[in-house]
């Protein structure tokens, strides 16, 4: 459900979808399903929208970067972390020491800025 669309889904947007599969209405059930998603890597929350996305690299840790189109809400996920820029380096030049680190940017996708 969540790697079918190209945008985040909202919780309430993941019930109409459960219901209309014919499941329940058990908000409860959903939000520990996503929560364990996010925790064992199979998605993740896009917090600048309190939406849901499904991991490109399930299995595999790493620090994604999203690309949040503030016209058409397509959200891509990107590695954040390249050989010339990591926040871990950044962080511990201050003396801190990251144990996430998430990168949200809004901006325009391909499509949208071809339209502008």
């Amino acid at each position: 459900m969540l790697l079918e669309k190209n945008t985040a889904i909202g919780a309430y947007e993941i019930l109409d979808l459960l219901r209309e599969s014919g499941f329940k209405n058990q908000p409860p059930v959903a939000y520990r399903a996503l929560d364990f998603l996010v925790q064992n890597g199979f998605a993740h929350k896009i917090e600048q929208l309190n939406s849901f996305i499904g991991c490109m690299h399930p299995g595999r840790d790493h620090s994604p970067a999203f690309m949040i189109c503030r016209n058409c809400d397509s959200v891509s996920e990107e590695e954040a972390l390249t050989r010339n820029f990591s926040v871990s380096q950044i962080a511990s030049k201050a003396g801190f020491t990251v144990e996430k680190a998430v990168i949200e940017a809004r901006g325009l996708c391909q499509s949208c800025s071809n339209l502008a």
